[in-house]
């Protein structure tokens, strides 16, 4: 069964618009986990525009207190200040992802072949240090797997973006969804568990989920919090664990 994390940054975001505590990430995670999601997302980026590195306690505790059988999620770019922020934090998963600083959004994977060495070591570092299970962005490519699994890593996050970008082209949908299938193919023989994320929605994450039947986990935030304006948090947890196959 896949299972549904819910990404916070476009709560986060909305907040930062006004020096004002609403929207509150703990207040809407709480309700995302009452309704069934796996567990809380954040990708808490170096300028801060949208989670700040001083939500993650308020977050940590909610799930320790309220939810101690859910998963927090960190994403980044592993700078020493994000290793030194998920050590502090303890989630049960980090997301490593290669995006700059000045990027709007992640936008592509790992180059494993080329980075592979350097991802070895961090992945070494927070398995000591965290004991999380370590997730790496990755692209739609088959032929990078058997490098990302010799870093060392638990499973690899497929960039979903080509993907949900396609939502007015069947064909070319469709073709996206077979490049995620044969990845994810890929990775499972090796031994590697497979999630994903990047704007995906109700409408597409059903058939993505249905391809690939032991996809582990979706982080997603932006399609979700779009949704939860018209059907509320609660509901749009439900609309999506639904989409991901579950019986809600």
């Amino acid at each position: 069964m896949t299972e549904l994390s819910v990404n916070l940054n476009a709560v986060a975001l909305l907040r930062n618009r006004r020096d004002l505590p609403w929207p509150s990430m703990t207040g809407l995670g709480r309700i995302a986990l009452e309704a069934g999601a796996v567990g809380l997302t954040v990708h808490p980026r170096p300028d801060e525009r949208h989670t700040r590195r001083s939500d993650l306690p308020d977050l940590r505790t909610l799930i320790d207190t309220e939810f101690p059988d859910r998963e927090f999620n960190i994403e980044g770019n592993p700078s020493e200040d994000f290793l030194e922020l998920v050590e502090e934090i303890q989630p049960e998963q980090v997301t490593l992802v290669p995006d700059d600083p000045d990027q709007a959004t992640s936008d592509h994977g790992w180059d494993f072949k080329a980075d592979g060495a350097h991802l070895h070591k961090i992945v070494a570092r927070l398995k000591v240090t965290t004991g999380a299970r370590v997730s790496l962005f990755a692209d739609a490519d088959p032929a990078q797997m058997a490098a990302a699994a010799e870093t060392g890593c638990d499973r690899v996050e497929l960039y979903t973006g080509p993907y949900g970008g396609c939502h007015n082209d069947p064909e070319a949908q469709a073709r996206e969804l077979e490049k995620l299938a044969e990845t994810a193919e890929a990775a499972i023989a090796l031994g590697l568990g497979v999630n994903a994320g990047h704007d995906l929605t109700v409408e597409n994450l059903t058939p993505l989920a249905l391809r690939i039947p032991d996809l582990a986990e979706v982080s997603i935030g932006h399609g979700l919090t779009a949704d939860a304006l018209t059907y509320g948090m609660a509901e749009t947890v439900r609309r999506f664990r639904r989409a991901c196959g579950q019986v809600v």
